[in-house]
Order: structure tokens, then C-alpha cells, then sequence
């Protein structure tokens, strides 16, 4: 039976970098989503020293160029730098040139949409319910499973889904730290890069193009449906 996608136009190289570009956002999202609830609460519900150093740091990729994280991540995480070197010979773990590193480029980048998302969503979230559960004898981990994280859930998903979607468009980051390698490391964006290097590259370009367009935009509407649901502003 023939591929879908083959019937669609799309050749092999396309077909995998796309399947890839899924994979590298889907484990950018779901790998970053444990440490952007924590940091997303630490934010929202503590005051500490050091509170607004913390929370600019995670808004940092925001405004650094991408270029700049994928050479940091090459110089702590190759296979020269002291992480990566530590890694490869201690656990055997390697992230440069290869998807798993593009997903953490991806995560990285993605991040900070990801803990703003959470953290405006922890913050609707009815503060004396929380502390009418501590009254009641509840320790701090039990209000956040029991009442914090279920109320602030749909803010929660919306933010992962923001980062999917970042994790999908990135560029810079990742092609800084993971090159381009058909097959291992080549995802839709840098497909196209690809595609505009070589003549009647064009109709690849808009192919490629259109997937992401198509992905990204369900993902927008999908992240901005849920927090319009945690706001009641949408009935079941």
C-alpha cells in the first residue's frame, strides 16, 4: 500500500524529516513539561531570594539570539566540552549530532513559553481553596496535587502545546548544535534550509512549508481553546 504522504507529493527526505520534526517537539514538549510545572510554581507561589534573576533566565532564549544557545550547548554538551565529555564517558550519553539533541534545543528555546504559560495558569488559580485545604491538615505536595495542578491543568496542556509548537519551528538553536543530517538531525526547517541551497528546490520548500504552517496553526488553536476554557470563557 502506498505512503499517504507519497501520494501527497512528498518524497522520502520529506516524509522523514517531517516524522522527525514530530518526534524532536513532541519530546522537546513532554521532557521540559515536568520542570516548567515546578518552575512555573516556584514562580507563581514563593517569594525567595533571587526570585527575579530566576525568572529572567528563563525568559532568556527568548531574547538571545538561537544561534547563541546552540553554541553554548555545543561548547558544554559536544563532544569536547566538559559536560558532554563527562556524559559520553561516564553514562554514555551523547546529545550533539544527534535528534536528542535537537530536542533539547528545542526544549530550551521553547521553555520559556512553556513556564508563562503554567505559571499564569497556577496564578488563576483561587488561592483559599488551597489554603482551606491546608487548614484542613493537607501538606504543601497534597494541595498541589490535589487542588493546584488539577485547576490549573488546561493551562498546564496549553503550555506544553506552545512548546510543541516552538519545539517544531525551531531553527537556529538546532542546527548550531546538531548540524544538519539527513535522517538523524534534519527537521522540516532545516529541510527547507536545505531545499533553498539547491535548484528546483521550490516545490519542496512550499510543501514543507505548508505542513508546518498546518501543524503549528492546530497547535495555536488548540493552546489558546484551552486557556479560554480554564477562563469559562468556553461552554461544554
Amino acid at each position: 500500500m502506498a505512503d499517504p504522504g507519497t501520494l501527497l507529493g512528498f518524497g522520502p527526505d520529506e516524509l522523514v524529516a517531517i516524522r522527525l520534526s514530530l518526534k524532536v517537539a513532541a519530546a522537546a514538549a513532554l521532557c521540559s513539561l515536568p520542570f516548567g510545572i515546578a518552575i512555573a510554581w516556584l514562580l507563581a507561589r514563593r517569594r525567595f531570594f533571587g526570585k527575579s534573576l530566576l525568572d529572567a533566565l528563563v525568559h532568556l532564549p527568548l531574547v538571545l539570539p538561537p544561534v547563541v544557545v546552540g553554541y553554548a550547548l555545543l561548547v558544554l554538551l559536544g563532544g569536547n566540552g566538559v559536560i558532554g565529555r563527562w556524559l559520553e564517558e561516564t553514562l554514555g550519553i551523547s546529545f550533539a549530532f544527534r535528534w536528542t539533541g535537537a530536542a533539547l534545543a528545542s526544549a530550551i528555546m521553547g521553555f520559556p513559553l512553556l513556564v508563562r504559560t503554567i505559571r499564569l495558569s497556577i496564578e488563576n488559580v483561587d488561592r483559599r481553596l488551597e489554603q482551606a485545604a491546608a487548614t484542613l491538615g493537607a501538606s504543601p505536595w497534597r494541595v498541589f496535587f490535589t487542588i493546584t495542578l488539577p485547576l490549573a491543568w488546561p493551562g498546564v496542556i496549553a503550555g506544553a502545546v506552545l512548546a510543541f509548537a516552538k519545539a517544531l519551528g525551531e531553527f537556529g538553536a538546532t542546527i548550531t548544535f546538531v548540524s544538519n543530517i539527513p535522517g538523524e538531525t534534519q527537521t522540516v526547517s532545516s529541510a527547507i534550509y536545505g531545499l533553498m541551497q539547491v535548484p528546483d528546490g521550490e516545490a519542496g520548500i512550499w510543501r514543507l512549508a505548508a505542513v508546518s504552517v498546518a501543524i503549528s496553526l492546530a497547535a495555536l488553536l488548540a493552546s489558546e481553546w484551552l486557556v479560554r476554557r480554564q477562563r469559562g470563557e468556553v461552554h461544554d
